[in-house]
């Protein structure tokens, strides 16, 4: 069990006049500088030169700029779903891809892809959002009926849950000669982010609007369903609509570029250490370190053995792992 947040009492103006100095925060105008060098310096790192190449405008339009977009909301998307979960289940191990969520997108991407010959995208991004939600609510229900709410072992049976869904992917892939696409699709990747493809992962910037109007509700909802009653809060239908927008970023994002491990983790967990528990006035941090993690793993994965190409996924695993280690060995220290 993690820590109790610390947030202000929602409603009160000593409170709201906290979380608006809070937010304002100047040093949050230094990162977005620090992070939009970041993403220039995404836009020129290639093997293809845009700049002196006769046709390097359009390239620069069909891959750099949509590719820089996508790093963009797919870093910041997928921080802030793991900051919601960690928040709902009170839990600081928890994200989408130690929950098995990423798992059952996988799950339904595979099975329209099976049912129906050549989906179109949206078709896709629908099974593997309708999978995700499912898959979220699994393990919402498990954790309501546990008795033992250890900080370690929820993670623990979100990946054993993973594990399961992946192993029914695995073998369905099998059975119908897909085994190859589902691992393209797991390999978490921006190669293939190109202009007329990636268009529709702007659902999550409207998810992330959502999740700041509604922080506060997930705020209280994070302290537990007797205190969220008690302030008047619908707990579940709070837990639903915060089910519904981890499942749709985690199913767009798993549809146009694959897996990102532990984005989720890393980042909430930074802030938080920081800046504490309130998700209003951390959420632009989250988004923002979420976007510079990404960025920085997928210009590693660009330059490390040019002119080949890295998964960002592979980077991201390795330091995401280590992260894991050391929070899980800092919590043990803190008893």
């Amino acid at each position: 069990m993690t820590a109790p947040l610390t947030r202000p009492v929602p409603g009160s103006a000593s409170a709201a006049a906290r979380g608006r100095a809070r937010l304002f925060d100047p040093a949050l105008l230094v990162g977005i500088l620090l992070v939009a060098g970041l993403l220039v310096l995404s836009l020129f790192v290639g093997v293809y030169d845009v700049t002196g190449s006769a046709d390097g405008a359009e390239m620069f339009a069909i891959t750099r700029i949509p590719r820089t977009t996508a790093l963009v909301l797919a870093g910041a998307s997928m921080a802030m779903a793991g900051l919601v979960m960690q928040m709902l289940t009170q839990n600081r191990f928890v994200e989408p891809t130690t929950t098995g969520t990423t798992e059952w997108a996988g799950l339904g991407l595979l099975a329209v892809s099976v049912l129906v010959p050549h989906p179109s995208i949206p078709l896709r991004m629908l099974g593997a959002v309708l999978c995700a939600f499912v898959g979220t609510l699994v393990f919402f229900a498990f954790l309501r009926r546990v008795s033992l709410r250890s900080s370690l072992i929820v993670p623990i049976v979100g990946i054993m849950l993973g594990a399961v869904v992946g192993s029914i992917s695995t073998y369905l892939a099998l059975s119908t000669n897909t085994l190859q696409t589902l691992g393209v699709w797991f390999a978490g990747s921006f190669t293939a982010v190109l202009r007329g493809q990636y268009e529709l992962l702007w659902i999550v910037a409207i998810v992330g609007v959502i999740v700041f109007i509604v922080a506060d509700r997930f705020t209280i909802a994070g302290l537990g369903e007797e205190i969220a009653t008690n302030a008047g809060l619908n707990h579940g239908r709070v837990v639903l609509l915060g089910t519904v927008l981890i499942a749709a970023t985690t199913g767009v994002v798993t549809v146009v570029v694959g897996n990102l491990p532990f984005v989720g983790l890393i980042v909430p967990n930074l802030v938080s250490m920081i800046r504490g528990d309130d998700l209003r006035s951390n959420l632009p941090w989250v988004c923002l370190l979420g976007v510079g993690l990404v960025t920085v793993c997928d210009l590693i994965g660009r330059t490390i053995i040019m002119p080949f190409e890295v998964p960002v996924s592979l980077v991201l695993g390795l330091v995401g792992a280590a992260v894991f280690i050391v929070l899980i060995l800092r919590q043990r220290s803190r008893g």
